[in-house]
């Protein structure tokens, strides 16, 4: 769910509707902008709740990975290739 962010002490305004081909939009006014390019959208009652989507880090998503088992390994090379050779391009 949505946590506090620095700028919900602000009072609420009324924001422009608008169509965007199919979808329907909302003009987001500055003092209300949210960082990033993509929102979570959730629906409570009629109210519709945006939370910005954070990008984790390359690190934070490797730390999440579980370690490869015995039966994640890669499968034996077939021996009856060609081996490997430098080619010029």
């Amino acid at each position: 769910m949505p946590q506090a962010h620095t700028h919900d002490h602000l009072p609420g305004r009324e924001a422009k509707l608008f169509r965007n081909n199919k979808s329907q939009a909302v003009r987001i006014p500055a003092d209300f902008e949210l960082p990033g390019d993509r929102v979570m959208i959730y629906r409570e009652g009629d109210r519709l709740i945006l939370q910005p989507v954070r990008r984790r880090s390359l690190l934070a998503v490797l730390a999440d990975l579980e370690p490869l088992g015995p039966e994640d390994q890669l499968p034996d090379i077939d021996e009856t290739l060609l081996p490997p050779r430098e080619v010029d391009l």
